[in-house]
């Protein structure tokens, strides 16, 4: 992990590398005031061009509840090495063997949480291997491939990978107009500075092997449902990539607890983090407390 991060870590929190039979991955890490009770252990896996920040607003709010997060920049994302263009080293099963190769570090089970292409990660981890895990939660995270606007987004970004350099492509981004129009990396949780540098530590191959990924992913909901977990779909109010009835219905094919976070679109984590940690942290209390919360939710 690189000693010159683009974002300093939240308060509490610490940034290192964690050693796992996988290689090292970057991850930020918060625990409880010391001397808490620590509820639980949960690791976050970002979704596509997004990294370990994303998830940075919800370090202090799930920390008061007594949760420890682990949120983990992927092979080849931001500040975890990867190949730079060899995309086999990106193939889903091989992320997922990463994800496994985290859990088993951190030394405990886990509450496992994945964002958009980190949920459809997280979930052929689960798949793999359930045992390290005590509940799995999608965020914004569908069932199958992306949608078709978004693929073709996703299209464009891979064109321009295989002709520009990733700084070539940032500088084209930019000029497709204001962050908030264009979305993609150069909107998040930081200034556009930091973006820029997130955007660059990443490796073009891992952007390369997950674009496609997530626009022919097949619908694994039925295998995912055999999993003897609990299941949490948590997404915002709208989401374009892919819409919240599909969430709707694959969160009623997992029998899942299904939360709604108003006034948050694709990325709750950044639009409403409070409510979004509350949603969270009320799931896994009614789990430890035996109570399985079946019912959905809006907050």
């Amino acid at each position: 992990m690189s000693s010159h991060s683009a974002f300093s870590p939240p308060p509490g929190a610490r940034a290192y590398s964690l050693r796992t039979s996988r290689g090292e991955f970057a991850v930020v890490d918060s625990s409880p005031e010391p001397g808490a009770q620590v509820r639980g252990v949960v690791l976050m896996l970002p979704g596509f061009t997004g990294s370990k920040e994303d998830f940075r607003l919800l370090h202090e709010p799930l920390a008061e509840r007594g949760y420890r997060v682990v949120a983990v920049d992927g092979r080849g994302q931001h500040e975890s090495d990867g190949p730079l263009d060899d995309e086999s080293a990106y193939a889903q099963r091989e992320l997922a063997r990463d994800v496994l190769a985290q859990a088993e570090a951190l030394g405990e089970p886990v509450h496992l949480v994945g964002h958009s292409l980190g949920g459809q990660i997280a979930r052929a981890a689960v798949l793999l291997d359930h045992s390290p895990f005590v509940s799995f939660t999608l965020v914004s995270s569908g069932p199958a491939e992306i949608s078709v606007s978004q693929q073709q987004r996703v299209k464009l970004l891979r064109d321009a990978l295989a002709v520009l350099s990733m700084a070539q492509v940032w500088e084209a981004i930019q000029a497709m107009g204001p962050p908030e129009e264009v979305g993609g990396p150069a909107r998040g949780l930081g200034d556009q500075d930091q973006l820029r540098r997130r955007w660059l530590g990443h490796s073009p191959a891992q952007l390369l092997a997950t674009g496609r990924q997530l626009c022919t992913e097949p619908d694994r909901v039925a295998e995912l449902a055999a999993v003897p977990l609990p299941f949490h779909v948590l997404s915002g109010a709208h989401d374009d990539t892919w819409p919240v009835a599909t969430l709707d219905d694959m969160a009623l094919r997992l029998d899942a607890h299904r939360t709604v976070i108003t006034g948050a679109e694709h990325s709750p984590n950044a639009d409403r983090p409070l409510p979004t940690a509350h949603a969270l942290a009320d799931f896994w209390d009614d789990l430890e407390e035996g109570r399985f919360p079946a019912t959905p939710g809006t907050a």
